[in-house]
């Protein structure tokens, strides 16, 4: 065979060279949305536990960017859960509250188009690992709502071990693959979504994929492993309980970015991580346990403590790293910042959130969002709020706390989150104009989330 001369051997070189390019460049990112539960506001060391240990959270704001006002759209599971995979208002979303654990029920609507299938049309492969509680029939359940690939829980909470519905009624298992009822009998679920989780990261290398790692942690029922009952026995109930189900938590987070680090796809991979609203202090987890620092509210209510939550988001080599953003964000914004940044162009329905990637890039940038509504459930005497610059205006208000009484005189609450961040002032009374002004927002807010 005849050797080549120098030029072609420099020209064949740079063919090469301009192969590898054009095939680095024309990859689109993985994408993972990793999506606690009733996890509290700070509670993650770097957003000021210090009683905490949680190094792999740790790891993703000190190579990512931290967010110190991102919201949930939702203080509860399944209106939440269906604003971060639609990129809408729960109640676009047709999900104001939570949908029914039992097996047979619908839940959202499988003509809202959701992130998977924005993901999946653009050629990603998709996955659903962990809690769903967005429906619990054939037409609702994953598998049609567009992941490729499913496996975890249909309803609000399982026992981590018999995977059986935690309460409300016995004999209700609730393990699924792929729309098919499955048994994984004393194996540890936390560490089964993992597993699942490596496995189709592994299988689906080669190209981009899509995956919604949706921890059912640390929602009740509180069962940490040994290890961490054991790093956390001088510590104080309820918090001691929670706190080794928050290290549990942050090992299994660990354990799934040390697969892709292994894989070589940690820089070609984007990883999201939220909690989807505030802690509980329900009876079925001791009481508390979480924090919400100095925010008043946890889970179920519209003070801060219930949809200020811990949010970070990491993609080493194309994103800031250990940076903070102050600028107000929420979780209907992931939908089409992960679509801009991944070069997934295809969102052509209305939605509500708002491409962030110019304010992850800038401390300076500005928030999206001149105001933002929430609301639970249904009905005049639903509790919402809404925000407009640093004030906000509550109807309804439920503290779940306890940190201080609602009054009958409290039915609209006016705060401002400079001046009062801990929300125990109303100020109602002497901003009747301001009051005015927010309260026509919300019914104005109300007709329009009716339109699809």
């Amino acid at each position: 065979m005849k050797a080549l001369d120098p030029m072609n051997k420099a020209l064949l070189s740079l063919l090469v060279l301009l192969a590898v390019v054009t095939h680095t460049q024309a990859r689109q990112p993985n994408v993972i949305l990793i999506y606690t539960d009733d996890q509290g506001t700070i509670d993650v060391n770097c957003y000021g536990a210090k009683d905490l240990t949680t190094p792999h959270m740790d790891g993703l704001a000190k190579r990512g960017v931290k967010f110190t006002q991102f919201y949930s759209a939702a203080p509860v599971c399944s209106p939440s859960r269906a604003a971060v995979i639609t990129g809408r208002y729960p109640q676009r979303a047709q999900i104001p509250g939570n949908v029914s654990s039992s097996h047979g029920h619908a839940g959202m609507p499988e003509s809202q188009i959701t992130m998977a299938e924005v993901f999946r049309k653009a050629g990603y492969a998709t996955a659903h690992i962990g809690k769903w509680h967005l429906g619990y029939d054939q037409a609702t359940m994953p598998n049609n709502q567009g992941f490729d690939y499913s496996f975890g829980h249909m309803g609000g909470c399982i026992d981590n071990y018999s995977h059986f519905f935690y309460w409300n009624g016995p004999n209700r298992h609730d393990l699924w693959q792929n729309g098919n009822e499955i048994w994984r009998d004393g194996k540890y679920f936390p560490q089964l979504m993992v597993d699942e989780a490596n496995h189709f990261i592994e299988t689906h290398q080669e190209k981009p994929f899509f995956m919604y790692f949706a921890m059912n942690i640390p929602h009740y029922p509180l069962q940490g492993t040994e290890k961490w009952r054991q790093h956390y026995k001088d510590l104080e109930a309820p918090r001691r309980m929670y706190a080794t189900l928050i290290s549990t938590m942050d090992e299994m987070i660990g354990k799934l970015v040390a697969q892709i680090e292994s894989l070589g796809l940690r820089k070609d991979t984007i990883i999201v991580f939220q909690s989807d609203h505030g802690h509980s202090q329900e009876e079925r987890t001791f009481g508390g346990g979480g924090s919400a620092g100095i925010y008043r509210g946890a889970k179920f209510s519209l003070f801060e403590g219930g949809i200020r939550v811990p949010a970070i988001i990491s993609w080493p080599g194309h994103l800031p790293e250990d940076v903070t953003r102050e600028q107000l964000a929420t979780a209907v914004d992931w939908y089409p910042t992960l679509a801009k940044l991944a070069g997934v162009d295809n969102i052509t329905h209305r939605i509500d959130g708002s491409d962030i990637s110019e304010l992850i890039h800038s401390a300076d940038a500005k928030t999206p969002h001149d105001v933002f509504h929430w609301q639970t459930g249904r009905g005049n005497n639903a509790p919402w709020a809404v925000r407009k610059g640093d004030w906000k205006l509550l109807g309804n208000p439920r503290d779940t706390s306890n940190k201080a009484p609602v009054t009958a005189t409290d039915k609209l609450f006016l705060t401002n989150l400079t001046e009062d961040p801990s929300e125990l002032k109303n100020m109602a009374k002497t901003n009747p104009e301001l009051v005015a002004e927010l309260l026509k927002l919300h019914q104005q807010w109300v007709i329009d989330v009716q339109q699809q």
